[in-house]
């Protein structure tokens, strides 16, 4: 079978690997769509990120959806056909942070696609995928492009739960990119009374607009647009930083309000912060990491029409273009998320 194969920065590979063996409680799955992320782009242009560094060949991706082949011996539920978002989310569930109940902190996590360990942890960008039966959640209803969306979503769905009440706040989002927009969507779904977002592209602020958010601002064109929300020690009570650059979080500590909340999402590597406000402004910073239980969440909030992951797939590629999928998923003034068809259905 084809697999995406990452061997060092644009040298990206469609190579011929092995069938995985189908063990007790998994499940064969063929794929039908792959969502290509910001940390697949991390390693396609720049072999890694930070200090995260491609030490050898890697199948990339852990944004996808899958129709069922097979169903190994002890599992139930599911039905040949059925259509599944596949969590890339594997804790190993004995470690001190899983019985804690902190498994995306796993000490032995197994993330699709990851060049954190090594050996490298291989990706699911593969036309066939052998998956544990407990990342598989029923997407009957949605289209495979919907529920490739799962992943992204329960990121910002985890951010969301860190920022605590957001019924009633204002909240500003700064970098419209996938995980912005989706930001977007959940602090409108948890209550938000107004949203604010910032980006330097028009395109993606206009999808940021239809997807809920109040004002937009181009900050490449009006870079002094957010002092208006700094009188009075600020306006908003929650931050969606979703940038990772240094120059955004700065700008937009200055808005806060005291004892607002900070969620940091973006990854763009360390950075300098003004800490002198955020501690005269009491502000609490927080990390937010990746996800576990809030996949689910969030392919049950898709299926019944309570978050429309829709406008976010801006184009659709076959396999055999893969490269092209990643080059264009590079440019924000044309995509949003760009999504690689594994098969037809």
């Amino acid at each position: 079978m084809k697999a995406l194969v990452i061997h060092a920065a644009k040298d990206l590979r469609l190579e011929d690997v092995a069938r995985d063996p189908l063990g007790p409680g998994q499940l064969r799955l063929r794929l039908a769509r792959g969502g290509v992320c910001g940390s697949d782009l991390h390693y396609y242009n720049h072999g890694g990120f930070g200090a995260v560094r491609l030490r050898e060949p890697m199948i990339l991706g852990h944004e996808v959806s899958a129709h069922v082949t097979e169903i190994g011996p002890g599992v139930s539920g599911f039905t040949e056909g059925q259509l599944v978002a596949v969590s890339p989310s594997r804790p190993c569930g004995t470690c001190r942070y899983c019985t804690e109940g902190l498994p995306n902190h796993c000490l032995n996590m197994r993330f699709y696609g990851s060049a954190m360990p090594f050996p490298h942890i291989q990706g699911a960008f593969r036309e066939e995928l052998v998956a544990d039966a407990t990342q598989c959640v029923d997407a009957t209803g949605l289209s495979a492009g919907e529920a490739a969306m799962a992943e992204p979503l329960a990121v910002t769905l985890h951010a969301t739960t860190r920022a605590g009440q957001v019924i009633g706040k204002r909240v500003l989002v700064t970098g419209c990119g996938p995980i912005g927009v989706l930001a977007i969507l959940c602090a409108r779904r948890a209550g938000a009374a107004e949203i604010v977002a910032t980006d330097l592209s028009d395109y993606t602020l206009g999808i940021a607009r239809a997807c809920g958010a109040d004002r937009v601002v181009n900050m490449a064109q009006k870079p002094d647009a957010l002092e208006g929300y700094t009188a009075e020690k600020g306006h908003f009570d929650v931050l969606y930083e979703c940038t990772g650059v240094a120059a955004a979080l700065t700008q937009a500590i200055a808005t806060m309000r005291p004892r607002g909340v900070i969620l940091q999402l973006g990854l763009g590597g360390d950075m300098t912060l003004p800490m002198m406000a955020i501690t005269a402004k009491e502000l609490d910073l927080r990390g937010a990491f990746r996800f576990h239980p809030e996949f689910a969440t969030g392919v049950e909030l898709m299926r019944k029409g309570l978050i429309d992951v829709k406008p976010l797939i801006t184009q659709t590629m076959p396999l055999a273009q893969a490269e092209d999928a990643f080059r264009v998923a590079s440019d924000r003034s044309q995509a949003m998320k760009a999504q690689i068809a594994f098969s037809d259905a």
